[in-house]
């Protein structure tokens, strides 16, 4: 992993010359800013003075961007933003629904001052509807979705998938496809709008394909029951004689047939009742080797089977690792910018200093007396990492 190759000039990315206000957040609004900077966008991050969860350099989401700490209680702190959002393209949010609005900072202020902006909004329940006021977090997103109850084994409780179908997935995702798509609008209608990114919507428009087969009943069991949520023998993770695991997802009837055949079995694929029986079978042979020996048997075939990598160990693994999958910026291994671009990739900008950071509203067309008037009134800060 080297990160001379990743942390470079990113003059080609696919977004650049966009320019993105954030008004610093945790979990979506970071994730979709992050990738909009990993893109070439020139992403300016507003934080709350004395720093926040989630804030500083050690989280590798506030990647590619500079930071600058801004007091939006104040009149000049918000006189600034609504400066900036005359010269950027969008901004993003992530406070509850009137937070905004009630620092003088909400749609209607903004794209008062510049009617071609794109106000990106996430939250979790959105901007209105009975929870819109409600706290919450991606758990609780995605259990009104129906998507953590889908998720669990038979006759155990739901398990929490990380916070990646709410947070990343269903919220950070889905506002940066959203602000791409109000900014592509744009640019044939000259006008802005405001996007509001929910993660209760955004876990339901990820389990798309379940409800369809929910509806079809092809998904008509219990959880835990069904071929792709580990019902099936054939789709499941089982354990190795050195306690690690190996992930099976024999689903087409070709890789089935070539996992059988490596791991010496014949059973049926699809004889519904005697999953529990298959799986016990599966599970008995797969600990009689260690996961290396497995690998040594499975990988490269197509039996769909792969080894269950801790997250110290993805970023070695040969593929990973062929791909640059992972890369190392400042000591720190961390997923590398994707998708990949043949002509205008994106990557990873080199950090700022405090001295760039503080001076990062230069090149929003501040003038440097109005920085230095602003830093010494404690209206703006170089955040601390």
């Amino acid at each position: 992993m080297d990160s001379a190759e990743v942390v470079a000039d990113v003059a080609r990315g696919p977004l650049r010359g966009v320019r993105i206000i954030e008004v610093a957040s945790l979990g979506p609004g970071p994730f979709a800013c992050m990738m909009f900077a990993d893109m070439g966008a020139d992403v300016l991050r507003l934080e709350r003075p004395g720093g926040a969860l989630g804030s500083g350099r050690w989280n590798a989401m506030n990647r590619g961007r500079p930071s600058i700490a801004v007091d939006l209680t104040h009149p000049e702190g918000r006189d600034l933003v609504v400066r900036l959002a005359m010269s950027g393209e969008a901004i993003v949010e992530g406070f509850r629904p009137g937070v905004m609005e009630r620092l003088g900072l909400g749609p209607d202020e903004l794209l008062g001052v510049n009617p071609r902006l794109v106000y990106g909004r996430v939250t979790g329940y959105g901007q209105d509807g009975p929870l819109a006021g409600i706290a919450g977090h991606d758990i609780n997103y995605i259990s009104i979705a129906g998507v953590l109850g889908a998720i669990r084994r038979n006759g155990e409780p739901p398990l929490a998938p990380l916070s990646l179908v709410g947070d990343f997935g269903g919220g950070g995702m889905l506002l940066a496809f959203g602000v791409i798509c109000a900014l592509l609008e744009g640019r044939s209608s000259g006008q802005g709008q405001v996007i509001d990114a929910a993660m209760v919507d955004g876990s339901a428009l990820l389990a798309t394909a379940t409800y369809a087969m929910r509806a079809a009943r092809m998904w008509d069991g219990e959880p835990g029951t069904n071929s792709i949520d580990s019902g099936s023998h054939w789709y499941e993770t089982y354990e190795t004689a050195d306690g690690e695991h190996i992930a099976v997802g024999a689903l087409e009837s070709q890789f089935y047939a070539q996992l059988m055949r490596l791991v010496g079995l014949d059973a049926p694929q699809w004889d519904r009742a005697r999953w529990p029986e298959l799986k016990k079978r599966l599970a008995a042979v797969f600990r009689t080797r260690t996961r290396a020996e497995w690998m040594d048997i499975l990988e490269g075939s197509d039996a769909c089977a792969t080894p269950v990598l801790s997250l110290e160990e993805a970023p070695a693994h040969p593929h990973n690792v062929a791909r640059g999958t992972f890369v190392e910026v400042d000591g720190v291994v961390q997923p590398a910018p994707a998708p990949r671009f043949s002509r205008t990739p994106g990557a990873i900008r080199p950090r700022h200093s405090d001295a760039e950071a503080a001076n990062a509203l230069a090149g929003w067309g501040l003038e440097a007396s109005e920085i230095e008037r602003l830093r010494s009134g404690g209206i703006i800060q170089t955040p601390s990492h």
